[in-house]
């Protein structure tokens, strides 16, 4: 049995390495504060941040998993919206309850989506004005869709709110000249 043993060659041990990704940081700062609401029995930051991370979960689920802090932040966007469509719908209903409830969590996830670092209003501004001066040297018509497809082909890979570009391109082009777009002149 000894001999057996000694016989057999030594296993050298198994290297292992990591083979996912590296987890989003506000992804990270979400877990961490789940503990923390938990915890100190914070029950509607806990509501909030537990359903966050079941929207995360489900999303993970789908052909485009959100595997970066901006792809929460659409997430926490969504979820924003929701809540601030529920505030309207209690306050017509005359559930005061309701709307403090609700807007607490619009607060936390406000600020949560403070947390994530966005492309700059001015950084946004400038890449406009630089695509409206283009499109007019070249000749080309002024509108929405053309400023838009070219501002964010040029925003490409940074993170950005499509939103946040076309209120700066409506205001674009209210400033520049009135209003560019065609006149309706019925027959």
């Amino acid at each position: 049995m000894l001999s057996r043993a000694i016989l057999k060659p030594m296993r050298v041990p198994a290297l292992r390495v990591y083979s996912t990704a590296q987890s989003p940081p506000l992804l990270l700062k979400l877990r961490t504060d789940l503990k923390d609401a938990m915890r100190n029995k914070d029950t509607n930051k806990l509501n909030v941040i537990r359903g966050i991370l079941s929207d995360i979960s489900n999303a993970s689920k789908t052909t485009n998993p959100p595997s970066t802090d901006f792809d929460i932040l659409s997430l926490i966007n969504k979820t924003k919206t929701k809540s601030t469509a529920s505030i309207a719908e209690f306050r017509e209903a005359g559930r005061e309850d309701l709307v403090e409830k609700e807007t607490g969590q619009v607060i936390i996830l406000d600020t949560y989506a403070g947390m994530v670092e966005k492309v700059g209003e001015e950084e946004i501004t400038a890449v406009v004005n630089g695509v409206i001066e283009a499109l007019k040297e070249a000749g080309e018509r002024v509108n929405t869709g053309s400023i838009m497809k070219k501002a964010l082909a040029e925003l490409a890979g940074k993170p950005v709110v499509k939103a946040e570009v076309a209120t700066i391109v409506k205001e674009a082009i209210e400033a520049t000249s009135g209003d560019t777009a065609p006149k309706f002149v019925p027959p």
